[in-house]
């Protein structure tokens, strides 16, 4: 396969991470075409001791890239979309770190091959980008659970990462009254509640009338991954593990519109 080959296969996802760094389609295109040509006109040479993949990535960090469009705060006018808006209020080192392993699947070792740092540096700045993206996901916490100890595991948990618990609420009808009260930024609900009535109907009433982001928290996951539409975007099964809701809560507030 030629050198070409090898890196036209990779150009779609250079180009989506430089989208994601940049906050702008026209800067991260920019970007992946300085590489290109710094490639091509032998200004940069790829790393044979790295994959093509790897190499191009790293290449791109040091050509395709100036200060001014990696923006700290705010994002250009071209950006479109909540989680971009969040990714560019983390500081440049951290949003490179996070985004080469969450979003382009590379493992810390190539992250710290891309950026040029020790792999230990790549764990401090995923760990403060996490800690960036808590922070800003901030928000207020309804939890639609029947059993008294399970629902005080969720709000223990919730509360660790820095949400508030607004009400939690054992039945349909609790639920339903209580978004009446006060609106939640998020939902985590069981699906079999205390009277016998369902936490699916309870939260197609919340949302009706709110858009929210919602995750199923149950031991009946048949229930709801039927086959038909909708679906649930978030699911947990029971008995859940923490960390696992712990990062269903980051993704359905990461992603949920602003």
């Amino acid at each position: 396969m030629t050198l070409v080959a090898k890196l036209a296969q990779h150009l779609p996802y250079l180009r989506r991470y430089g989208r994601a760094l940049t906050g702008d389609s026209a800067l991260g295109d920019d970007g992946v075409r300085r590489t290109l040509q710094a490639v091509a006109d032998g200004a940069v040479t790829l790393d044979a001791q790295m994959s093509s993949r790897v190499s191009l990535y790293h290449a791109f960090h040091r050509t395709g890239l100036t200060p001014r469009e990696m923006p700290a705060v705010e994002p250009t006018a071209s950006l479109v979309g909540a989680a971009e808006t969040r990714l560019l209020r983390i500081a440049p080192p951290s949003r490179q770190a996070f985004l080469l392993t969450a979003m382009e699947g590379f493992t810390p070792f190539e992250t710290a091959q891309i950026l040029g740092v020790d792999p230990a540096q790549v764990e401090d700045l995923i760990a403060q980008a996490q800690r960036d993206i808590d922070q800003d996901l901030a928000t207020s916490v309804l939890i639609i659970e029947d059993e008294p100890v399970i629902a005080a595991d969720l709000e223990a948990l919730v509360t660790d990462l820095g949400h508030r618990v607004t009400d939690i609420a054992a039945t349909r009808r609790e639920a339903v009254d209580s978004v009446a009260r006060a609106t939640p930024g998020l939902i985590l609900a069981d699906i079999q509640l205390a009277d016998g009535s369902s936490g699916v109907d309870a939260v197609n009433d919340i949302l009706a009338t709110a858009v929210l982001p919602v995750i199923f928290i149950t031991a009946f996951p048949e229930r709801l991954l039927t086959g038909e539409r909708p679906e649930p975007t978030f699911l947990v099964t029971k008995p859940f593990q923490p960390e696992t809701v712990r990062a269903t809560i980051g993704q359905a507030l990461f992603f949920h519109p602003a």
